[in-house]
């Protein structure tokens, strides 16, 4: 993913943690904000140091910017979001990642309402 797509100023990530709007499920939490101007998502990803050692959180955070690569064409375009995983997001495999990621952003209702995993 191009890193126009992603927030690495914590300024930004402040400002879209502050919101409080989030959702969450066993693996992952998900902040939003809208953003009406913008022509395409930003994204924001957080492994804390919870989830085990450098090489652990570093697998994490390709499954899910993999899976949002996959997604990208499905994913509400003008919002700014953050994705925080949860200590059970360790030892999951790629296909339990991103059905976890999908039932996260459906909830957040920043997926294609007619999305589906087929």
């Amino acid at each position: 993913m191009r890193k126009s797509y992603r927030i690495k100023k914590e300024a930004e990530f402040q400002q879209v943690f502050e919101t409080r709007n989030s959702v969450a499920n066993r693996q992952f939490v998900v902040y939003s904000m809208e953003k009406p101007d913008q022509l395409h998502f930003r994204v924001g990803i957080s492994v804390g140091k919870k989830i085990g050692n450098a090489v652990h959180r570093n697998w994490v955070k390709r499954r899910i910017r993999q899976s949002l690569l996959e997604l990208k064409p499905h994913l509400k375009q003008d919002v700014d979001f953050l994705v925080i995983a949860r200590p059970r997001a360790d030892g999951i495999s790629m296909t339990d990642a991103k059905s976890s990621l999908i039932h996260v952003l459906k909830l957040a209702k920043l997926l294609d309402s007619n999305y589906s995993e087929d």
